[in-house]
Protein backbone atom coordinates (compact mmCIF):
# COMPACT_ATOMS: atom_id res chain seq x y z
CA UNK A 1 0.00 0.00 0.00
CA UNK A 2 2.69 2.61 1.24
CA UNK A 3 4.78 1.52 -1.76
CA UNK A 4 1.92 2.21 -4.63
CA UNK A 5 0.95 5.54 -2.85
CA UNK A 6 4.98 6.46 -3.02
CA UNK A 7 5.16 5.33 -6.72
CA UNK A 8 1.69 7.46 -7.69
CA UNK A 9 3.56 10.43 -5.60
CA UNK A 10 6.86 10.10 -7.84
CA UNK A 11 4.71 9.54 -11.25
CA UNK A 12 2.74 13.24 -10.09
CA UNK A 13 6.17 14.43 -9.08
CA UNK A 14 6.70 16.36 -12.12
CA UNK A 15 3.25 18.28 -12.57
CA UNK A 16 3.06 18.84 -8.68
CA UNK A 17 3.50 22.24 -8.48
CA UNK A 18 4.11 21.93 -4.37
CA UNK A 19 7.47 19.84 -5.37
CA UNK A 20 10.20 21.14 -2.74
CA UNK A 21 8.09 23.99 -1.27
CA UNK A 22 9.84 26.84 -0.28
CA UNK A 23 8.09 27.03 2.65
CA UNK A 24 5.77 24.87 5.57
CA UNK A 25 2.00 25.75 6.69
CA UNK A 26 2.11 25.31 10.49
CA UNK A 27 -1.63 24.15 10.19
CA UNK A 28 -2.36 23.34 13.95
CA UNK A 29 -3.02 27.15 14.39
CA UNK A 30 -6.26 27.89 14.83
CA UNK A 31 -8.18 31.52 14.32
CA UNK A 32 -8.81 32.60 17.91
CA UNK A 33 -9.87 36.31 17.28
CA UNK A 34 -8.89 38.76 20.02
CA UNK A 35 -7.84 35.61 22.56
CA UNK A 36 -4.78 35.19 20.60
CA UNK A 37 -3.22 38.64 22.38
CA UNK A 38 -4.56 36.88 25.60
CA UNK A 39 -2.49 33.49 24.49
CA UNK A 40 0.25 35.80 23.93
CA UNK A 41 0.91 37.59 26.85
CA UNK A 42 0.81 34.38 28.88
CA UNK A 43 3.24 32.66 26.41
CA UNK A 44 5.82 36.16 26.32
CA UNK A 45 5.19 36.10 30.11
CA UNK A 46 6.54 31.96 30.24
CA UNK A 47 9.46 32.86 28.09
CA UNK A 48 10.17 35.77 30.26
CA UNK A 49 9.96 33.85 33.13
CA UNK A 50 12.15 31.13 31.92
CA UNK A 51 14.58 33.71 30.89
CA UNK A 52 14.86 35.15 34.22
CA UNK A 53 14.79 32.17 36.46
CA UNK A 54 17.77 30.19 34.26
CA UNK A 55 19.86 33.23 34.05
CA UNK A 56 19.32 34.03 37.55
CA UNK A 57 21.08 30.57 38.15
CA UNK A 58 23.62 30.80 35.51
CA UNK A 59 24.73 33.78 36.97
CA UNK A 60 24.76 32.66 40.63
CA UNK A 61 27.08 29.68 39.40
CA UNK A 62 29.52 31.97 37.78
CA UNK A 63 29.39 34.65 40.38
CA UNK A 64 29.87 32.38 43.12
CA UNK A 65 33.54 30.58 43.96
CA UNK A 66 31.98 28.34 46.38
CA UNK A 67 29.38 27.30 43.44
CA UNK A 68 32.30 26.04 41.27
CA UNK A 69 32.33 22.73 42.09
CA UNK A 70 31.08 19.91 39.03
CA UNK A 71 27.52 19.66 40.16
CA UNK A 72 26.78 23.36 40.31
CA UNK A 73 29.00 23.57 36.81
CA UNK A 74 26.53 20.90 35.64
CA UNK A 75 23.46 22.46 37.26
CA UNK A 76 24.94 25.88 35.24
CA UNK A 77 24.84 23.77 31.96
CA UNK A 78 21.66 22.39 32.21
CA UNK A 79 19.84 26.20 32.49
CA UNK A 80 22.20 27.62 29.38
CA UNK A 81 20.37 24.56 27.50
CA UNK A 82 17.15 25.81 28.97
CA UNK A 83 17.68 29.07 27.55
CA UNK A 84 19.23 27.79 23.97
CA UNK A 85 15.85 25.39 23.58
CA UNK A 86 13.49 28.13 24.66
CA UNK A 87 15.09 31.14 22.22
CA UNK A 88 14.44 27.76 19.70
CA UNK A 89 11.01 27.79 20.24
CA UNK A 90 9.07 31.00 21.50
CA UNK A 91 10.16 33.95 19.48
CA UNK A 92 8.89 31.38 16.27
CA UNK A 93 5.77 30.60 18.30
CA UNK A 94 5.28 34.26 19.55
CA UNK A 95 5.25 35.52 16.40
CA UNK A 96 3.04 32.44 14.74
CA UNK A 97 0.16 34.03 17.87
CA UNK A 98 -0.35 37.29 16.40
CA UNK A 99 -0.10 36.06 12.75
CA UNK A 100 -2.96 35.18 10.53
CA UNK A 101 -0.57 33.27 8.11
CA UNK A 102 1.08 30.27 9.66
CA UNK A 103 4.36 29.92 7.11
CA UNK A 104 7.54 29.27 8.07
CA UNK A 105 10.52 28.75 5.31
CA UNK A 106 12.01 25.50 4.42
CA UNK A 107 15.62 26.76 5.85
CA UNK A 108 13.65 28.36 9.37
CA UNK A 109 12.02 24.83 9.70
CA UNK A 110 14.99 23.14 9.81
CA UNK A 111 16.72 25.36 11.75
CA UNK A 112 14.21 24.78 14.15
CA UNK A 113 14.29 21.44 14.12
CA UNK A 114 17.73 21.05 14.62
CA UNK A 115 17.74 23.73 17.43
CA UNK A 116 15.28 21.67 19.18
CA UNK A 117 16.66 18.21 18.71
CA UNK A 118 19.97 19.12 20.49
CA UNK A 119 18.47 20.71 23.31
CA UNK A 120 16.43 17.36 23.83
CA UNK A 121 20.08 15.79 23.21
CA UNK A 122 21.89 18.04 25.21
CA UNK A 123 19.45 17.57 28.00
CA UNK A 124 19.30 14.05 28.05
CA UNK A 125 23.60 13.66 28.31
CA UNK A 126 23.93 16.22 31.08
CA UNK A 127 21.49 14.97 33.05
CA UNK A 128 23.47 11.22 32.30
CA UNK A 129 26.50 12.94 33.08
CA UNK A 130 24.81 14.51 36.18
CA UNK A 131 23.76 11.26 37.21
CA UNK A 132 27.65 10.02 36.83
CA UNK A 133 28.56 12.76 39.05
CA UNK A 134 25.98 11.73 41.89
CA UNK A 135 27.32 8.31 41.84
CA UNK A 136 31.04 8.61 42.04
CA UNK A 137 30.47 10.93 45.04
CA UNK A 138 28.19 8.83 46.72
CA UNK A 139 29.65 5.20 45.91
CA UNK A 140 32.87 6.22 45.38
CA UNK A 141 33.56 9.06 47.63
CA UNK A 142 37.07 8.72 47.96
CA UNK A 143 38.09 8.88 44.49
CA UNK A 144 35.40 11.69 43.60
CA UNK A 145 38.00 14.45 43.08
CA UNK A 146 40.14 12.56 41.18
CA UNK A 147 37.76 11.10 38.60
CA UNK A 148 35.48 14.50 38.52
CA UNK A 149 38.38 17.16 38.06
CA UNK A 150 37.73 20.43 36.29
CA UNK A 151 39.39 18.92 33.19
CA UNK A 152 36.79 16.47 33.38
CA UNK A 153 34.48 18.50 33.80
CA UNK A 154 35.25 20.40 30.62
CA UNK A 155 35.57 17.10 28.66
CA UNK A 156 32.05 16.32 29.57
CA UNK A 157 30.65 19.16 28.86
CA UNK A 158 32.29 19.31 25.35
CA UNK A 159 30.86 16.34 24.92
CA UNK A 160 27.29 17.36 25.96
CA UNK A 161 27.17 19.43 23.24
CA UNK A 162 29.24 17.44 20.43
CA UNK A 163 27.71 14.55 20.81
CA UNK A 164 24.01 15.52 20.08
CA UNK A 165 24.98 18.35 17.88
CA UNK A 166 26.40 15.68 15.03
CA UNK A 167 23.98 13.39 15.67
CA UNK A 168 21.20 15.60 15.04
CA UNK A 169 23.32 17.17 12.10
CA UNK A 170 22.99 13.89 10.24
CA UNK A 171 19.12 13.15 10.48
CA UNK A 172 18.31 16.67 9.84
CA UNK A 173 21.07 16.98 6.69
CA UNK A 174 19.02 13.52 5.41
CA UNK A 175 15.79 15.09 5.89
CA UNK A 176 16.71 18.01 4.60
CA UNK A 177 17.72 16.16 0.96
CA UNK A 178 14.18 14.89 0.30
CA UNK A 179 11.96 16.02 -2.28
CA UNK A 180 8.61 16.70 -0.98
CA UNK A 181 5.29 17.01 -2.45
CA UNK A 182 3.64 18.91 0.17
CA UNK A 183 3.90 21.97 2.77
CA UNK A 184 1.52 21.53 5.43
CA UNK A 185 2.37 19.99 8.95
CA UNK A 186 0.05 19.40 11.90
CA UNK A 187 1.92 20.91 14.01
CA UNK A 188 3.02 24.13 16.01
CA UNK A 189 6.48 23.93 15.13
CA UNK A 190 8.42 22.00 12.83
CA UNK A 191 9.91 18.43 13.83
CA UNK A 192 11.46 16.08 11.87
CA UNK A 193 9.23 12.80 11.57
CA UNK A 194 6.29 15.04 10.20
CA UNK A 195 8.36 16.79 7.19
CA UNK A 196 9.42 13.04 6.67
CA UNK A 197 6.60 12.11 5.96
CA UNK A 198 5.71 14.61 2.76
CA UNK A 199 8.36 12.86 0.81
CA UNK A 200 7.93 11.42 -2.47
CA UNK A 201 10.35 9.32 -2.16
CA UNK A 202 11.16 5.79 -0.14
CA UNK A 203 12.51 7.58 3.56
CA UNK A 204 13.73 3.89 5.10
CA UNK A 205 17.11 5.50 5.17
CA UNK A 206 15.43 8.28 7.11
CA UNK A 207 13.64 6.03 9.56
CA UNK A 208 16.61 4.05 10.17
CA UNK A 209 18.55 6.94 11.01
CA UNK A 210 15.73 8.43 12.95
CA UNK A 211 15.21 5.59 15.19
CA UNK A 212 19.20 5.15 15.93
CA UNK A 213 19.10 8.53 16.79
CA UNK A 214 16.04 7.93 19.47
CA UNK A 215 17.95 5.20 20.75
CA UNK A 216 21.39 7.09 21.09
CA UNK A 217 20.15 10.08 22.47
CA UNK A 218 17.18 8.53 24.53
CA UNK A 219 16.72 5.09 25.48
CA UNK A 220 20.55 4.51 26.15
CA UNK A 221 20.92 7.92 28.19
CA UNK A 222 17.36 6.96 30.06
CA UNK A 223 18.59 3.58 31.36
CA UNK A 224 22.32 4.89 31.98
CA UNK A 225 20.36 7.22 34.59
CA UNK A 226 17.81 4.27 36.09
CA UNK A 227 20.97 2.16 36.49
CA UNK A 228 22.97 4.60 37.94
CA UNK A 229 20.46 5.52 41.15
CA UNK A 230 20.20 1.57 41.18
CA UNK A 231 23.31 1.21 42.70
CA UNK A 232 22.78 4.72 44.54
CA UNK A 233 19.72 2.98 46.53
CA UNK A 234 21.40 -0.36 47.21
CA UNK A 235 24.35 1.97 48.58
CA UNK A 236 22.23 4.10 50.66
CA UNK A 237 20.42 0.62 52.11
CA UNK A 238 23.79 -0.10 53.60
CA UNK A 239 24.51 3.25 55.17
CA UNK A 240 23.42 5.14 57.92
CA UNK A 241 20.29 7.14 58.29
CA UNK A 242 22.04 10.57 58.11
CA UNK A 243 24.20 9.25 54.90
CA UNK A 244 21.24 8.35 53.29
CA UNK A 245 19.41 12.28 54.16
CA UNK A 246 22.47 13.90 52.50
CA UNK A 247 22.17 12.21 49.48
CA UNK A 248 18.66 12.24 49.09
CA UNK A 249 18.62 15.93 49.10
CA UNK A 250 21.41 15.98 46.51
CA UNK A 251 20.04 13.59 44.27
CA UNK A 252 16.61 14.69 44.23
CA UNK A 253 16.37 17.64 42.47
CA UNK A 254 17.42 15.75 40.09
CA UNK A 255 15.48 12.81 40.40
CA UNK A 256 12.46 15.29 39.65
CA UNK A 257 14.17 16.75 37.11
CA UNK A 258 14.95 13.35 35.16
CA UNK A 259 11.07 11.89 35.55
CA UNK A 260 9.71 14.85 34.53
CA UNK A 261 11.35 15.27 31.77
CA UNK A 262 11.25 11.18 31.03
CA UNK A 263 7.22 11.52 30.57
CA UNK A 264 7.17 15.01 28.68
CA UNK A 265 9.73 13.68 25.82
CA UNK A 266 7.77 10.16 25.68
CA UNK A 267 4.53 12.27 25.13
CA UNK A 268 6.17 14.28 22.57
CA UNK A 269 7.77 11.08 20.74
CA UNK A 270 4.36 9.25 21.23
CA UNK A 271 2.64 12.12 19.59
CA UNK A 272 5.09 12.31 16.57
CA UNK A 273 4.68 8.96 15.93
CA UNK A 274 1.10 8.47 16.23
CA UNK A 275 0.34 11.55 14.13
CA UNK A 276 -1.00 14.50 15.70
CA UNK A 277 -4.00 14.85 12.76
CA UNK A 278 -5.70 11.56 14.70
CA UNK A 279 -5.65 13.01 18.31
CA UNK A 280 -7.84 15.81 19.77
CA UNK A 281 -6.51 19.39 19.36
CA UNK A 282 -6.36 20.31 22.34
CA UNK A 283 -4.26 17.21 23.39
CA UNK A 284 -1.85 17.84 20.65
CA UNK A 285 -1.32 21.42 21.66
CA UNK A 286 -0.60 20.14 25.14
CA UNK A 287 1.50 17.20 24.53
CA UNK A 288 3.70 19.25 21.95
CA UNK A 289 4.25 22.24 24.18
CA UNK A 290 4.79 20.65 27.53
CA UNK A 291 8.45 19.27 26.93
CA UNK A 292 9.15 22.73 25.78
CA UNK A 293 7.82 24.67 28.39
CA UNK A 294 7.96 22.79 31.69
CA UNK A 295 11.05 21.69 32.20
CA UNK A 296 13.11 24.84 31.79
CA UNK A 297 10.72 26.88 34.20
CA UNK A 298 10.68 23.45 36.59
CA UNK A 299 14.53 22.81 37.12
CA UNK A 300 15.09 26.42 38.20
CA UNK A 301 12.85 26.09 40.97
CA UNK A 302 13.80 22.55 41.52
CA UNK A 303 17.07 23.07 41.97
CA UNK A 304 17.25 26.78 43.83
CA UNK A 305 14.87 25.65 46.74
CA UNK A 306 16.20 22.40 47.10
CA UNK A 307 20.10 23.01 47.32
CA UNK A 308 20.41 24.82 50.07
CA UNK A 309 24.71 26.18 48.90
CA UNK A 310 22.26 27.51 45.34
CA UNK A 311 19.66 29.41 47.40
CA UNK A 312 21.94 30.64 49.93
CA UNK A 313 24.44 32.02 46.27
CA UNK A 314 21.24 33.16 44.77
CA UNK A 315 20.67 35.29 48.02
CA UNK A 316 23.95 36.48 47.98
CA UNK A 317 24.12 37.91 44.55
CA UNK A 318 20.87 39.54 44.68
CA UNK A 319 22.00 41.29 47.82
CA UNK A 320 25.45 42.38 45.50
CA UNK A 321 23.06 43.65 42.74
CA UNK A 322 21.97 46.89 45.21
CA UNK A 323 24.64 47.08 47.01
CA UNK A 324 27.14 47.35 44.01
CA UNK A 325 24.63 50.07 42.80
CA UNK A 326 24.96 52.42 45.41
Amino acid sequence: MGGRRRRANRADMKGNSSLNPLSFQLTLFADYGPLRYLFFSLCLLTYMTIISANAVIVLTVCLEKSLHQPMYIFICCLSCNSLYGSAGFFPRFLMDLLSDAHFISRPMCFLQIYILYTYVGDELTLLSIMAYDRLVAICQPLHYHSKMTFRMVRYYCIFAVLYPAFAVGFVVYLASQLPLCGNKLSRLFCTNWPVVQLSCVDTTLNNVGGQLLTMVSIFIPVFFILYTYIRILLVCRRQSTEFRGKALQTCLPHIITFLTYSVLLFCELSLTRIGADKINTIITTVLSLEYLIIPPIINPLVYGLNLPQIKTGIIRVLKKGPAAKL
